[in-house]
């Protein structure tokens, strides 16, 4: 929107939400839950599909050239005592935090997350009780994707990107997932401070190229030391 339209990204996120919010409730509805109902598996081939089609796509209309968005203030910047702290940055650390915790809100406090947190427990329980288990996963999935269409633009501010970029996030955010516990809000930020914080002390300490590296070593140490991660919950199953 901001390369082709000039609408500034901060704008961009606005006009973003309901969009995307619609396009996830759509796949989730139309595609995910028939194919869940079937093999839980199957959806997990048809995200990785959509993945590889958007990525044809945007090479098709964009190209396949690094791309940026750079704007009146993305070099600005302000001195807080000794250090000197970008805009960009900030900008996209308050958009993060607030987001965190409305999302923590709504599954704390609402009677929405309780349903999303029970569905996510026990699914057959959940519906056993009268939860709607279609619509609870189809406004979780189009939530989900109306964050992700929030935070592209603050990306896309803080670094340069490409069709393909979106493989390279993978594996730090099931780093992130893993070492702070599957469905756990508040293991997800502890987990994110601190692999963020090893991964710069690497990347200062040693070398820039072993900083990503770092990441793959506390995933796979947490699955050999504490599978469930720092504030995920053992499964106990009955015999």
């Amino acid at each position: 929107l901001f390369l082709h339209l000039g609408i500034d990204p901060l704008l961009s996120m606005l006009l973003l939400i309901p969009v995307f919010f619609g396009l996830g409730a759509l796949v989730q509805w139309g595609i995910v839950n028939r194919l869940a109902e079937r093999d839980i598996t199957l959806t997990v081939l048809m995200t990785f599909g959509f993945a590889i089609i958007l990525e044809g796509l945007q090479g098709a209309i964009w190209t396949s050239s690094y791309q940026g968005i750079k704007t009146s203030y993305s070099l600005q910047s302000f001195q807080l005592f000794t250090l000197y702290v970008p805009v960009v940055r900030l900008m996209a650390a308050g958009v993060s935090l607030f987001l965190l915790a409305g999302l923590y809100a709504l599954l704390t406090f609402t009677r929405l997350g309780r349903a999303i947190r029970a569905t996510i427990q026990n699914r057959t329980s959940a519906q056993l009780v009268g939860v709607n288990v279609r619509l609870v996963t189809t406004i979780s999935f189009a939530i989900g994707i109306a964050v992700a269409g929030v935070t592209g633009p603050l990306l896309g501010m803080l670094f340069t990107f490409y069709p393909a970029t979106h493989w390279l996030w993978i594996g730090k955010l099931l780093a992130i997932v893993v070492l702070g516990g599957l469905g756990s809000l508040r293991g997800a930020f502890v987990a994110a401070m601190l692999l963020g914080i090893a991964e710069q002390v690497t990347s200062v300490t040693l070398a820039l190229n072993w900083a990503p590296m770092i990441f793959y070593v506390f995933l796979f140490g947490v699955l050999v030391v504490r599978p469930q991660g720092l504030f995920g919950v053992v499964e106990r199953q009955s015999l």
